[in-house]
């Protein structure tokens, strides 16, 4: 049998959270509905974090639940910043949330205006009390090759913020290069350097891709052992803490990818592609 590699797809959160044109509840449930019938085991549906700060997801108490109740056997994982957050979430049935820092301080600042061991510490709680609703909790560190403020970031420090959210009990770490600059010998040092805190093949990597080098990463990391995978149906995304961070890298380029190389994703291509035409058409994007 051949060996599977996971895609989680992000793109009704992160594809969409930095999209200027507001997408309607409805139309994101459909792009929801088309990932399901593609057969993602895991898509991030939404943020509870203040609409003040993401108005695209503002609409998270009705998304979750509506997308809960149409797919049960799909996972929908959700970003929480803090309590409130993680209130919110456990209100709308959510079963996986994540949590968020970097290994850049600059970021880190002015993203969550906390230094990083502050945003560790505020996550104590979250973590907490989400393992006692029985929800597993993901553990995101961006900006892991450069940070956009405090320029190249060594692979040491990307291993202590790993090591920071691993010591309050994150279920899995995701490792992101925030701003899409990331060469496949960059990524290849820090997966080495995070495998001291788990298995390569349990660890996450989301990648963006701004200098079209994504795939290539991908490709590195799947060489040393890594099976898990982020991506954004169309390639859609970006980060408005991360200035020049263009997009995700696409879905589509990811089980083209891990399948060329004889890898099993069991993602239907035909629907995610149907899936990806829809959004780009709802944000009337080129």
């Amino acid at each position: 049998m051949k060996q599977r590699v996971e895609i989680s797809e992000v793109g009704p959160r992160d594809g969409l959270q930095n999209e200027r044109r507001i997408v309607s509840v409805e139309d994101k449930l459909h792009f929801i509905a088309l990932l399901a019938r593609a057969g993602f085991g895991e898509i991030e549906a939404t943020s509870f974090v203040s609409p003040k700060w993401v108005p695209q997801l503002a609409d998270a108490e009705e998304v979750l639940p509506r997308a809960i109740a149409a797919h049960p056997s799909t996972l929908f994982s959700v970003l929480v910043p803090n309590e409130k957050g993680l209130e919110r979430a456990l209100a709308c049935g959510a079963r996986k949330v994540s949590v968020f820092t970097a290994a850049s301080e600059g970021f880190t600042r002015k993203n969550i205006n906390a230094t990083i061991a502050e945003s560790i510490e505020r996550f104590v709680p979250v973590v907490r009390r989400a393992h006692e609703a029985g929800v597993s909790v993901r553990g995101y560190v961006s900006c892991v090759v450069e940070c956009p403020y405090d320029g190249p970031i060594a692979p040491k420090m990307v291993r202590t913020a790993c090591e920071m959210l691993a010591g309050i009990g994150v279920d899995e770490l995701d490792l992101g290069d925030t701003i899409g600059v990331a060469s496949p010998d960059e990524i290849a040092r820090v997966i080495e350097e995070c495998a001291s805190v788990r298995p390569v093949h349990e660890l996450v990597l989301h990648l963006h891709d701004t200098h079209g080098r994504a795939v290539d990463c991908a490709r590195r990391a799947l060489e040393l052992g890594m099976r898990r995978f982020d991506g954004s149906a169309a390639g859609i995304g970006g980060c408005p803490y991360a200035p020049g961070s263009r997009g995700n890298v696409a879905t589509e380029a990811l089980v083209d990818l891990c399948e060329s190389v004889g890898y099993s994703t069991s993602i239907d291509r035909n629907a995610l592609g149907e899936a990806a035409r829809f959004i780009t058409g709802a944000l009337a994007a080129p």
